[in-house]
């Protein structure tokens, strides 16, 4: 297993165990086949386990699997914060003492704020006084190092890591979102900041391994380099310097082997110019279904009514490249999740964005198109319904 070095000098293992994917046995985790497959990665080297509040059992059950096995000490914890949740100090602090509870341990070693979309969703929590909360946190050693997981724009994503002194963070990156979400931008801003970024979804929920389609699988067939789309996919995160761990939630003990095995080769720049143009033919390959020729480049923004123009159609995109929901489940997560809404409704066609657009794109028209598809009555009951959820 190869390691590299947090903010602090801790050793993090390069693959992370992301525990939202145990197995289920009837209506519960199941236990022992998740004790196997946690074991076979500490004992191949993972370090980094990753679970979050909502994540029904995980946190039972890791805490659990290291009491048992008397190795908490030797692993580090990272869960998360249900801001969404939250409406005072106190619903903090029981949050907090209830993932203790669960996790059986008296400090979690990176505590993040779960799923962040906007600046304003962290600044709600700082007028309720979360800063000096978790300054007296650290302060006792009950929370070690603390950080965000993000899934939004780059332009807020860098503003929330301006806005507080983290210790790390973690998007969802890889090679087909390269200039989604927070993207290539974000992850190099962060690293300007010292602040060392992890990634989720490194495989795109399975869609950069069994969603590949034939013209890709072929790409990869036909070079004359071979690895595995998993190996890829990794590959191309380890390339990267600023990243610190990627998180794999594997759910089988082949699954457990094939990972680390690959994470004992992972190398900063071991991809060749000729491989990253291999990457971007079947990312090509996988976008031919694109509705809109959008790069991410964000020349278009900002809007004058607050659209977020290149996650709209970033969502939309996915919409028929990946999946209805895939594509319904980033929009409503990147529009409706924020105390201003940055859907495609509030356009009104001034057209401002089309005179910066360096792919011609008639921004007006898409925005129209990706509004019928996304904005169905569904999503406008989950965004009346979040914004009551979330008291913003």
């Amino acid at each position: 297993m190869k390691y590299r070095n947090d903010k602090y000098g801790n050793k993090v293992s390069v693959l992370g165990y992301g525990c939202m994917r145990f197995t289920k046995k009837g209506t519960k985790l199941d236990f022992e086949k998740a004790e196997q497959e946690i074991l076979e990665a500490y004992h191949n080297g993972v370090n980094y386990f990753d679970t979050a509040y909502i994540y029904p059992g995980s946190e039972e059950l890791l805490g659990k699997v290291l009491e048992k096995n008397k190795i908490r000490d030797k692993v580090y914890i990272a869960t998360k914060l249900p801001h969404y949740m939250i409406k005072s100090l106190q619903d903090i602090e029981d949050k907090f003492n209830e993932e203790l509870k669960r996790l059986k341990t008296d400090h979690i070693d990176y505590y993040l704020m779960h799923m962040l979309t906007d600046i304003k969703s962290w600044e709600r929590l700082i007028d309720l006084g979360i800063e000096k909360w978790i300054k007296d946190k650290k302060k006792k050693g009950k929370i070690c190092q603390i950080g965000f997981s993000y899934h939004g724009n780059s332009d807020m994503f860098c503003k929330i890591i301006d806005s507080y002194k983290w210790d790390f963070c973690m998007i969802q990156y890889n090679y087909l979102d390269e200039n989604s979400q927070a993207g290539v931008t974000g992850l190099k801003y962060a690293a300007s900041k010292k602040i060392p970024v992890n990634i989720m979804e490194p495989l795109r929920g399975g869609r950069l391994v069994n969603g590949l389609p034939e013209k890709a699988k072929k790409l990869f067939k036909s070079y004359k380099k071979q690895m595995t789309p998993v190996e890829w996919s990794f590959n191309w995160l380890w390339n990267q310097k600023e990243i610190l761990t990627v998180l794999s939630g594997m759910n089988s003990l082949e699954m457990v082997k094939e990972n680390t095995k690959y994470a004992d080769k992972a190398k900063v720049e071991s991809l060749t110019e000729e491989d990253q143009e291999l990457l971007k033919k079947v990312v090509e390959a996988i976008n031919e279904k694109m509705k809109v020729p959008c790069t991410g480049c964000r020349y278009c923004m900002p809007c004058p009514k607050g659209v977020d123009i290149p996650g709209t159609f970033s969502a939309y995109n996915k919409y028929y490249t990946d999946s209805k929901f895939t594509g319904l489940k980033e929009y409503f997560m990147c529009t409706a999740l924020r105390k201003d809404s940055t859907s495609a409704s509030n356009c009104i066609e001034c057209g401002k964005c089309e005179k910066h657009c360096p792919q011609h794109i008639e921004i007006r028209k898409e925005l129209k198109n990706a509004r019928k598809k996304l904005e169905n009555p569904l999503f406008k009951i989950g965004s009346k319904i979040a914004k009551t959820f979330m008291k913003y």
